[in-house]
C-alpha cells in the first residue's frame, strides 16, 4: 500500500517537472502593443473598419496594415488615445468606414418578428436570444450596437435605440486644455 502511494506521488511530481519544463520551453509570448491597441478600441465587433473584429484590427495597426482612423464605433478619443500610443500624427475618421454615431442597442419589434433566426446568425457577440418560429429579444447589456443584425432581416423589425445616459453608464467627460507655454511667466 505505502509503495502504490509513493509511485503515485513520485510520478505525480514527475509529470509536474515535465510540464513546467515545457511551458517554460514552448511559451507563446504574445505581441503587447497589440493587447493595448485592442483595449482602446470598443470591442463592438461591428467589421465597419474592414476586419472581423477588433483583435484583427489591431493586429493590423500593429503591423503596419492598417491606418487608426478606421473605427467609427471609437471615434475621435479613440482615434486620439491610439496616436497618443503609438506615438503617430492625429488623423480624422476615415468618412468611408462610417460616421460616429450615439451608442445605442438593437430593439426588435416581437410583434413584428418572424422567427428567421438570421439576426441571431449574424450577431457577432450573441446578444440575441430565440429559436426558430419563436420570437427574438435583445439581451441589451451584451449588445453592443454593432448594428450587424439590421441588413439580414427581412420584415425590418430590428430598431437601433439611443442609450441614455443616466447613473449608471454616465462617464466623466474630462475637458482637455492646451497649454500656451509662450504665455507663462518665469518666476526668478
Amino acid at each position: 500500500m505505502l509503495t502504490s502511494i509513493l509511485i503515485v506521488i513520485f510520478l505525480a511530481a514527475l509529470i509536474g517537472i515535465i510540464l513546467g519544463i515545457s511551458s517554460i520551453k514552448f511559451k507563446v509570448e504574445g505581441d503587447p502593443i497589440i493587447d493595448k491597441i485592442d483595449s482602446i478600441l470598443p470591442q463592438t465587433q461591428c467589421g465597419q473598419c474592414g476586419f472581423p473584429g477588433c483583435k484583427p484590427y489591431a493586429t493590423a495597426i500593429a503591423n503596419g496594415a492598417a491606418d487608426i482612423n478606421q473605427c467609427p464605433p471609437g471615434g475621435d478619443e479613440g482615434i486620439h488615445k491610439l496616436a497618443d500610443l503609438l506615438g503617430v500624427e492625429y488623423k480624422p475618421l476615415n468618412a468611408e468606414h462610417g460616421e460616429p454615431k450615439p451608442k445605442s442597442v438593437a430593439v426588435i419589434d416581437e410583434k413584428t418578428c418572424i422567427g428567421c433566426t438570421l439576426c441571431i446568425q449574424a450577431c457577432p457577440v450573441d446578444a440575441i436570444l430565440g429559436s426558430a418560429k419563436h420570437m427574438h429579444t435583445i439581451i441589451e447589456k451584451e449588445c453592443t450596437g454593432c448594428e450587424l443584425c439590421l441588413p439580414p432581416c427581412p420584415v425590418d423589425c430590428i430598431d437601433m435605440t439611443p442609450i441614455e445616459e443616466n447613473a449608471e453608464n454616465w462617464k466623466w467627460k474630462y475637458p482637455v486644455y492646451k497649454i500656451d507655454k509662450s504665455s507663462e511667466r518665469r518666476v526668478s
